[in-house]
């Protein structure tokens, strides 16, 4: 399956003013292909992501699923990066929730549940409920939940963007080693320059506002990744030419004046 991104817009109406979040964004996305987004805040990458999931309609272009998607299995989960758990639910209920709302029985779908909570390492935890749980845990129940129902895309918008460095470390190998198992499609927008290098089949990087798709970079480094990737001479590189082109629109949206003095 391929999934196009054509000519995709979007403008928001205020009282006084029209915002452009997007303006011709195109990018296909192959299959099985894990698609890393970079951009400076507020280029629309969230926005990107809430129309290809389909909680916004984009003001013009449009998304082809070629062919269109197997409807035994859901279109998209997306995981935020404050986690959505419901928190009367243990963690056993809230990763078998959307195999629930499939119509999946009750035995099947804790049974299937159990086994992604395995992968992401918290069965001792499966009848704890989210306050017991740290910020890491509640991410690793998330990402479990979003596996469990098989999407043909998995959406997720800074993930690990509100969890210490060595705790995205165990999440990055997490997702991967889950990934590497079930392939879906995957998009993940991060301001996190090297993980979007230690995840992405591709980097797209997007200009700031209105935001466009600036580049596209294919990362090639073979798989399975590690963490620890950080002094190859060309992740260095290719580390350094992303932030050229995000360097400018993050001044920016950090207040700050542009290096180009010309």
């Amino acid at each position: 399956m391929r999934i196009h991104c054509q000519h995709l817009s979007k403008t928001y109406q205020t009282l006084n003013d029209q915002i452009i979040a997007l303006a011709d964004v195109n990018f296909t996305i192959e299959d099985n292909e894990f698609i890393c987004i970079v951009g400076p805040s507020g280029c629309g990458k969230s926005t990107l992501l809430k129309i290809i999931a389909g909680l916004h309609e984009p003001s013009a272009g449009n998304i082809i699923r070629d062919p269109s998607n197997n409807h035994e299995r859901p279109l998209n989960a997306m995981v935020f990066q404050e986690d959505s758990l419901y928190p009367w639910m243990t963690v056993l209920d809230n990763v078998a929730f959307g195999l629930e709302s499939q119509g999946v029985g009750r035995v099947e779908r804790r049974e299937r549940a159990r086994v992604f909570i395995e992968k992401v390492g918290l069965l001792a935890f499966a009848a704890n409920y989210p306050h017991e749980l740290s910020m890491g845990m509640r991410q690793r129940v998330g990402i479990a939940r979003a596996f469990v129902a098989r999407p043909e895309i998995l959406l997720m918008d800074e993930p690990f963007g509100s969890v210490d460095a060595q705790i995205r470390w165990i999440l990055q190998e997490e997702l991967l080693k889950i990934w590497s198992d079930y392939r879906n499609f995957v998009i993940f927008v991060t301001h996190d320059i090297e993980e979007a290098i230690l995840l992405g089949d591709r980097v797209l990087v997007m200009s700031d506002r209105p935001g466009r798709i600036r580049e596209e970079i294919t990362i090639p480094f073979d798989r399975p990744r590690k963490v620890f990737y950080g002094e190859n001479p060309e992740i260095i590189e290719i580390k350094w030419h992303i932030w050229h082109l995000l360097e400018d629109g993050a001044r920016k949206s950090a207040g700050l004046a542009s290096l180009d003095t010309k």
